[in-house]
């Protein structure tokens, strides 16, 4: 059987690498789009620094998960007051990329309504102007710098929209961990399990490849050696250059296969319950894991690479690494329970990003 690998997405790696936005950025005019700390933080004043007068325009209020009722006035005033922009630096973690994806893809009418619209009925949307979109990652888990993938919130709708054109590949990702180095204990862990759920659901996925296997493995394995121990030492720069790297590993292996049934129940844990995306999408997988073995003899030979022939004693090495970062394991731990749970993985399963799972 044929299978196909695609990233488009041009990858600098390493500390220090934020530095190559100035040569990116070269007789370009940039709009900058990072998270509410980062001035605090001196990164605002970095980036000044690095990109000069190529600066033209800056977003500093990026919120966790964003919003319809936020992005609207940030997209409209972008189209309004910085249209110019030839660039747009997503400087933060999933949220800010999330939300540079939406700004970079304009409508016809310049106006957010249009846009959403559009992904609320999934009508075909080609944008009337587009803009190029440079993602550099503060966190080890997203992945977004590497797909094309953009979730946007509804809360008041209690809905979520996946935003996904070609447009909105990042033309660049810039993975530098010393950024990384001010990142606190649960939000490291909190994103580095969401790249750890990306790289499971990547393989048991029915878009899984030999390609996107390969990535996933070895993330995986990094994870589950590496973020216990950054968890003890969150200032040491080797463990964030390898968590950093395994996270891009993991994003590009669910860049061709998209996320699964763990990533489809998160989406009500956040909406319905409030718990962050990487412990949302992580806390499920010792539980799905034991539905994907024994769907496919192929994806089985992956999970015995990783943890061994026996299906139970795979499921507890996974719960227990999870309990060992500070993460509970069971829906009743956050509230859900046995019939909100049934219904919730039932209604997870029928989802865009459910069918993806092997044994739907």
């Amino acid at each position: 059987m044929t299978t196909q690998f695609s990233n488009p997405v041009r990858t600098y790696v390493g500390p220090g690498s934020l530095k190559e936005i100035s040569g990116l950025a070269a007789n370009k005019k940039v709009t900058l789009v990072t998270f509410p700390e980062a001035r605090g933080l001196g990164l605002v004043a970095h980036i000044q620094s690095l990109l000069g007068d190529s600066l033209i325009h800056i977003v500093e209020d990026v919120q966790p998960n964003p919003d319809v009722s936020y992005l609207k006035a940030v997209y409209e005033t972008f189209w309004q007051q910085a249209r110019d922009s030839d660039i747009v630096l997503a400087v933060g973690g999933g949220s800010a990329i999330d939300t540079a994806k939406a700004l970079i893809v304009g409508t016809q009418t310049g106006t957010f309504q249009e846009l959403l619209d559009l992904l609320s009925t999934g009508k075909a949307f080609t944008p009337a102007t587009t803009k190029s979109l440079i993602a550099v990652p503060t966190t080890a888990g997203t992945g977004s710098e590497v797909t094309p993938w953009a979730t946007i919130w509804d809360q008041q709708a209690q809905k979520k929209y996946s935003l996904h054109l070609e447009q909105t590949w990042p033309a660049v990702a810039i993975i530098d961990p010393e950024l990384m180095l001010t990142v606190p204990e649960k939000v490291t862990v909190s994103t580095g399990l969401d790249a750890l759920s990306h790289a499971l659901e990547s393989i048991w996925n029915v878009n899984a490849n030999p390609i996107s296997d390969t990535f996933a493995i070895s993330a995986v394995k990094d994870i589950l050696t590496y973020l216990p121990l950054l968890q003890k030492d969150l200032g040491n720069i080797t463990l964030r250059s390898k968590m950093a790297l395994a996270a891009l590993k993991a994003g590009m292996a669910f860049s061709n296969t998209k996320t699964a049934l763990a990533h489809s129940i998160s989406y009500e844990m956040t909406l319905r319950h409030g718990l962050p995306h990487g412990i949302a999408c992580s806390f499920t997988l010792p539980y799905v894991l034991g539905l994907a073995w024994g769907c496919d003899p192929a994806r089985d030979q992956v999970f015995e690479t990783l943890f061994g022939p026996d299906r139970l004693q795979a499921q507890e090495t996974l719960r227990l690494f999870l309990l060992s970062v500070g993460v509970k394991t069971e829906f009743a731990d956050y509230g859900v329970q046995a019939e909100e749970q049934d219904a919730m993985i039932a209604y997870a399963m029928q989802g865009a990003r459910g069918k993806n799972f092997i044994a739907a």
